[in-house]
């Protein structure tokens, strides 16, 4: 498809139905006719530029029909610190899959009863970075689904996702990581050595997860090839070391019977410029939706994606949702 046909197509996929959120109709491709529906909501990452680009790989390249919600003010700009309203979730009952990538969300019950619900049914769920400690401050019915949960021991995220949020194991914004496979998998398939910017994450999944990735903290932020970091020195100036045993960074388990959970703690707006990465969230979306991962899945960008960096209070002001189609 030519430049020209590309953007017209973006257009024409994208006419308003909602000023809350993006919604990208996919024609063809094995995903055609699955709901997939990602939830942006982080203050550091950029989550509301990664998703609405991994929205259009899906929808453009493979056929899903995706639908981006955001943290909203109440004058309609994105605006990720705001932690209590997220207006859509009930997009989540015809749902075929919930890709998040979110960060100590307090939704009020009304909209946070949505994604309890998704859960419930036993549907699967992508949960990307900081997705492990996606839920804090909520009271009431809901309070478990903190991160710091002593009802449900580590939330959310320990619950579903596999883990909480613990610490970071590499150092933050100078140490890169590099994925090393620890085992075949179809959601594998294709992809090579990832190498994004984010640090690796401390990470102690459960015994039924299944690892498919292993992180290497990496020196610096800049050369793939760089050398792994072999210790670290914490607060107390005690040494450990960083990359054996290597912390996992991308595994897969069945929190309840038949439920698939695929969750990396890679993935900010910056890191889905790596095409091993956009391939694994491609690849795990197949997989989570029961569709076979095809052989060297398109997972190029679509459109003109610039990213902006990770770090607090660097989100682009003033933006709304129609402002990323």
């Amino acid at each position: 498809m030519t430049p020209g046909l590309l953007a017209l197509a973006l257009a024409l996929s994208c006419l308003p139905e909602q000023e809350d959120r993006l919604v990208f109709h996919g024609d063809t491709g094995a995903g055609k006719g699955k709901r997939v529906v990602l939830l942006a909501g982080d203050e550091e990452y950029r989550s509301e530029e990664a998703l609405p680009q991994l929205a259009k790989i899906l929808a453009f390249r493979h056929g899903f029909t995706c639908t981006v919600l955001f943290s909203l003010d109440g004058d309609g700009t994105i605006n990720p610190e705001r932690q209590d309203y997220q207006p859509g979730l009930d997009e989540l009952k015809e749902a075929d899959l919930c890709i998040l990538m979110l960060r100590f969300r307090k939704w009020p019950d009304h909209q946070m009863v949505h994604f309890a619900d998704y859960l419930s049914r036993g549907r699967p769920l992508i949960g990307i970075r900081t997705s492990t400690h996606a839920f804090a401050g909520l009271q009431g019915r809901f309070e478990r689904f903190n991160w710091d949960s002593k009802e449900w021991p580590g939330g959310f995220g320990r619950q579903y996702l596999g883990e909480t949020w613990v610490s970071h194991w590499g150092a933050h914004g100078s140490q890169a990581t590099r994925s090393r496979a620890i085992r075949n998998h179809s959601i594998l398939r294709d992809v090579g050595e990832v190498f994004v910017t984010t640090d690796v994450y401390e990470a102690h999944p459960p015994g039924d997860a299944t690892a498919l990735l292993l992180g290497e903290v990496v020196d610096g932020m800049s050369e793939p090839g760089a050398p792994a970091i072999g210790s670290k020195q914490d607060v107390l100036g005690h040494v450990r070391p960083l990359n054996e045993p290597a912390m996992p960074i991308a595994w897969i388990r069945e929190p309840t019977p038949g439920q698939r959970v695929f969750t990396t703690t890679m993935g900010s707006a910056t890191d889905l410029l790596d095409a091993d990465l956009r391939r694994l969230l491609v690849n795990a979306t197949y997989w989570a939706c029961r569709i076979p991962v095809v052989e060297n899945g398109n997972a190029d960008l679509v459109g003109n994606y610039q990213p902006s960096p990770f770090g607090f209070g660097k989100f682009r002001k003033g933006l709304r949702p129609a402002d990323l189609r």
